[in-house]
């Protein structure tokens, strides 16, 4: 599978997951508990098979960079939270940031 499919799949893991933890309830909701747990292990799972053939600081940024952004955009779109300017010029920043680095070739 092509790696930058793989890491895609880390990241919408790991983005699944961190929206799951907000509906465990301190872990004492069975399916999002359950959502958690897998998604974070389909996630570091998924990097690891990606570390084997990308650069550690290009993956982990991405991976975290990606995440990052589309945790904030979810809590924006999806949760009603506060869309300000500055937000949504930080987010603009991580997202230029992830793509700077992928056309770099630093990897």
């Amino acid at each position: 599978m092509p790696v930058w499919v793989l890491l895609s799949f880390a990241i919408v893991s790991e983005v699944a997951a961190t929206v799951a933890l907000r509906y465990t309830e301190g872990f004492s909701r069975l399916v999002p508990s359950v959502v958690v747990v897998v998604g974070y292990g389909a996630s570091f799972v998924l990097l690891a098979l990606v570390l084997q053939r990308l650069s550690l600081g290009v993956t982990y940024a991405i991976w975290a960079g990606a995440g990052t952004a589309l945790i904030a955009a979810f809590g924006m779109l999806a949760l009603g939270e506060e869309a300000t300017p500055l937000k949504l010029a930080s987010l603009g920043l991580v997202i230029a940031g992830v793509i700077g680095l992928n056309l770099s070739g630093a990897h």
